[in-house]
């Protein structure tokens, strides 16, 4: 089995594209010289350790965060700024004003950017309040409502917006274990009707897995790429079997015991080949 990741051919053109990527925070440096695409349908998920500047690189494609070297594009425009093509849902409870009812929070960003009028953001509102399982919630505010309930509240906030990427940095990190197997159930379920292109930060190798279709290992800090996966052959229903526990455990070595691609692959070849996903290793 040919441990090669398998790219969009035909000269189709990223939505999202990363380039050497170096972002600085004062004298300290996050990531280093990191590179990346993102396809439009893609669930692509940036995994990595604590301080590997995950976060951080979601906050650049945001418009946020200035890289110190490098560029971010979108459509092959840079990335200059915040904008209505980038939503962000964060991992904190607290994004959403809590003076505000739930249809209130979903109509919020389409009235300030101006986007429609009250009365269809008030439709599409009702309609992604709806696609999230919080209808008979419109009027309820946000310190009555469960995590998970927030954050489907924050999701759909996200969605009406209809943005080019939808952007989650660990947003079920803070639910507990079953409420977030739930929301990765709910987001796929939302994926397969929609289609939608997401990047999405974890440092959980479980949730990358049956989150995203690929998935971009970044080294312990200043953050670097180790290698690159396609994970589309796994989701919630295969977690625990065999194959998600190889690739679980490959993972793992990848990111914290480096070996060469040479090293990688005939590891892999030992693990099982009718197991191994699709591999390329950083150069």
């Amino acid at each position: 089995m040919s441990l090669q990741i398998v790219s969009p051919t035909g000269g189709i053109a990223p939505l999202l594209r990363a380039e050497g990527v170096s972002l600085e925070y004062g004298s300290t440096r996050a990531t280093h010289n990191v590179s990346f695409d993102v396809y439009r349908g893609d669930r692509f998920v940036l995994l990595g350790p604590s301080g590997c500047g995950k976060s951080s690189l979601l906050k650049a494609a945001a418009g946020f965060v200035r890289p110190r070297a490098g560029s971010i594009s979108i459509n092959g425009a840079p990335v200059d700024g915040p904008g209505p093509d980038r939503i962000v849902v964060f991992q904190e409870f607290d994004q959403l004003p809590p003076w505000k009812s739930v249809l209130e929070n979903v109509m919020f960003p389409l009235l300030m950017t101006k986007r429609v009028s009250r009365h269809e953001a008030a439709e599409r509102a009702a309609h992604w309040i709806a696609r999230v399982g919080l209808g008979g919630f419109e009027h309820a505010h946000p310190h009555t409502l469960s995590g998970g309930m927030k954050q489907r509240v924050a999701i759909a906030r996200a969605l009406a917006m209809q943005p080019d990427v939808l952007l989650m940095d660990e947003p079920f990190a803070a639910l507990d274990a079953l409420t977030r197997r739930k929301m990765q159930e709910e987001l796929g379920r939302l994926w397969e009707e929609l289609r939608f292109t997401l990047l999405f930060v974890t440092h959980s190798i479980e949730e990358a897995l049956v989150v995203g279709n690929r998935i971009l290992l970044l080294s312990p800090h200043p953050g670097q790429v180790r290698a690159e996966l396609n994970s589309h052959q796994f989701d919630l229903a295969s977690a625990g079997s065999p194959e998600f526990q190889a690739a679980t455990q490959r993972i793992h070595n990848l990111l914290f015991n480096p070996v060469g691609p040479a090293q990688a692959a005939t590891h892999a070849e030992r693990a099982g080949q009718a197991a191994s996903p699709d591999w390329s290793a950083a150069p």
